[in-house]
């Protein structure tokens, strides 16, 4: 267990870095581009596949190729790949993320 706090504001000013920063180096503009963005989730999901994969061996060609601290980070890059696709939807992306959270978790208390 880690001795930091859970991020909190420090979060969201880091996804708006990350968002100016790709907006800047945008190959491709407009419509295309957003869902060149949303499509990048899949490939980051795709990465969680290939170490969970390789963290249990489960290819016997390769052996076991990654630890579970590499699905870790793999999963951690998919969550920042959806915050910063988020941020590309809407500048109100905490507001946004945050009212779904409340309901997930409220769904959550209220299905036991």
């Amino acid at each position: 267990m880690s001795d930091h706090p859970p991020p909190g504001p420090e979060l969201w000013a880091s996804v708006d870095a990350l968002w100016k920063w790709l907006d800047s180096n945008r190959p491709i503009e407009d419509r295309e581009g957003l869902l060149l963005r949303i499509l990048k989730l899949n490939e980051e999901v795709g990465e969680v596949a290939e170490a969970v994969i390789g963290a249990t061996g489960q290819n016997p060609r390769k052996g076991v190729t990654h630890t579970w601290d590499d699905v870790q980070a793999e999963l951690c890059d998919v969550v920042i790949t959806a915050l910063v696709a988020l941020r590309t939807l809407t500048p109100d992306a905490r507001e946004v993320f945050t009212r779904h959270l409340e309901r997930v978790t409220e769904r959550s208390r209220t299905s036991s």
